[in-house]
């Protein structure tokens, strides 16, 4: 009697298992992988899904089965952005709030503090093993470098910027530049090319963390395509040619598409062509060819990143992960109109400047003339904070959860990716760390966003970056240049690319959000451009 009641149970759990099997899978299911992809100086409208005619298939196929955000924004230069996307805060409570300087005051101490946590950091508590690939550029002595600061592994370059083939060349009178694997300098070897080898260990860390049987998170910073323009052969050659018709013609049919893709709203207008660039016919025919050229390399850069965005998805794809694994794209700022030219540069590298840009050791880069195509339809460029400088695209690929194309139009900022990383790793943001204590986040989890549903975002955004300053709420946005210091006020929803100024006609609007941004800078510690203390020079 005793067996067949043992039976008999045994019978009842059979027929009940697969609702246990269920009930145990939904416990285990698996954190998500995570991979930020950040690029270095590409505009606005530089990617295929964003109007460029430039090849980007890999990002393009992540836009149209993913999440695109048009009105996302960067802190509008190198250093200060990468700060904020790492610990959720603005560059300047992170201890970046300008360069990478030695200054005396704490928040443009030039690395990042003890006041705040990476997202490696804060993902490595949830069981996460942690990489990163490519362009640190937020601490250059050895003991910030990245795995101080949460990273199991790293491969790339310590600094701010170098040569694709040689990138430990100095630039700058008493430079030095590092390429770091780990905690060791490394010697690249002879057939160097910087995009091809930060992606090779990006793969290898995807590759070798499938044996751990941990989720990862991942760190793809780009240093593609900031200059200098270096591009391989095959590359190039896509694109020679391909920008004769000129700069005007060029911005237009960008932002034709940009318009057919409903990345740009009918009421936005197109930006005249910046005051730096002349009219395309007062260029000789060698003139136009050089500046094709140029163009031609810059393609290829951002074509060339694209490549290795698909070998990261086919590594992912190969280890059975791909499903199961957000990546989020992004650049640090618009594109840059900086030229290689004046006493800040080697007389080496001013001599590879005069170089065509398809020769490997020229040191060059695109100016005014490359970035006012780049930045279609947006007025200026990296380093100030109008749309030109601080508009990113954003691309989200989760594909267990984001089936179809999703674009959202709402205004986020970099901050955000470390409260959304957490949320996706069902973690918690620290209130202490290492026995200091920790600046909440300034972050809003993009989770909801994501999964499809509302998301109430931000009450506003603020800008500062030596001395140029912005705040956006809502619609509406408030900006200055420096030295001007003149504020303008926008309504950027009808206005992306901030042609009528609106101050004198709502001066009730100005003074209210003068407040909101002076209330902001005072709580961050930001200081007035004029009255900071001189720092080490960088980019």
């Amino acid at each position: 009697m005793k067996f067949k009641f043992v039976v008999y149970l045994n019978a009842i759990a059979l027929l009940n298992l697969p609702a246990v099997m269920a009930q145990k899978a939904k416990r285990a299911v698996k954190k998500p992988n995570i991979v930020i992809i950040l690029a270095d100086d590409m505009g606005y409208s530089d990617m295929g899904c964003f109007g460029s005619n430039t090849q980007t298939p890999n990002l393009d196929g992540m836009a149209k089965t993913g999440l695109v955000m048009t009105n996302f924004y960067n802190a509008s230069r190198c250093c200060p952005s990468r700060a904020s996307l790492l610990t959720g805060l603005y560059q300047h409570q992170a201890g970046v709030g300008d360069m990478v300087n030695t200054r005396k005051e704490p928040a443009y101490q030039g690395y990042l503090n003890n006041n705040c946590v990476t997202i490696a950091e804060a993902l490595k508590g949830s069981g996460y093993n942690t990489y990163m690939a490519g362009k640190w550029h937020v601490g250059t002595a050895p003991d910030k470098w990245p795995v101080k600061r949460g990273f199991d592994h790293y491969f790339g370059l310590i600094d701010g910027a170098g040569s694709y083939f040689n990138p430990t060349n100095p630039y700058r009178p008493n430079q030095r530049l590092t390429i770091a694997l780990d905690d060791k300098s490394y010697t690249p070897e002879k057939d160097f090319y910087a995009t091809d080898a930060y992606a090779g260990y990006a793969v290898k860390y995807i590759k070798d963390n499938r044996a751990t049987g941990k989720p990862f998170f991942l760190y793809m910073a780009f240093t593609a395509p900031h200059w200098p323009l270096n591009a391989l052969p095959n590359d190039i050659a896509k694109y020679k040619g391909k920008y004769m018709a000129g700069w005007d013609k060029l911005r237009q049919e960008r932002f034709n598409r940009m318009k057919k893709l409903g990345i740009i709203n009918n009421s936005t207008q197109l930006s005249p062509r910046d005051k730096n660039v002349p009219e395309w016919n007062s260029l000789t025919d060698a003139e136009k060819q050089i500046w094709d050229e140029k163009m031609a390399v810059y393609a290829a850069m951002i074509d060339r990143m694209d490549q290795n965005v698909g070998r990261i998805r086919q590594a992912l794809k190969e280890t059975g992960q791909d499903q199961n694994t957000v990546i989020m794209f992004l650049s640090d700022n618009g594109a840059s109109s900086e030229s290689i030219k004046g006493p800040g540069f080697t007389p080496e590298i001013t001599a590879a400047n005069l170089k065509p840009a398809s020769d490997p050791s020229s040191f060059t880069a695109y100016g005014f003339t490359g970035a006012n195509v780049s930045n279609t339809p947006l007025t200026l460029f990296k380093h100030w904070v109008y749309e030109g400088g601080i508009a990113t695209p954003f691309i989200v690929s989760y594909p267990a959860v984001i089936k179809k194309h999703l674009q959202n139009n709402q205004p986020a900022h970099i901050v955000d990716l470390m409260a959304t990383c957490l949320d996706l790793a069902g973690a918690k943001y620290p209130e202490t760390y290492n026995g200091n204590t920790i600046t909440p986040t300034e972050g809003i989890s993009l989770l909801q966003v994501i999964q499809y549903k509302k998301w109430e975002g931000h009450n506003a955004l603020f800008f500062e970056h030596e001395g140029n300053r912005a705040v956006r709420q809502g619609a509406w946005k408030l900006v200055s240049q420096y030295p001007e210091n003149q504020w303008q006020l926008y309504n950027v929803e009808q206005d992306r690319s901030e042609q009528n100024n609106l101050a004198a006609q709502y001066p009730d609007k100005v003074k209210t959000l003068e407040t909101l941004y002076q209330q902001w800078a005072n709580r961050i510690g930001v200081i007035p451009f004029a009255q900071l203390s001189k720092g080490k020079g960088d980019l």
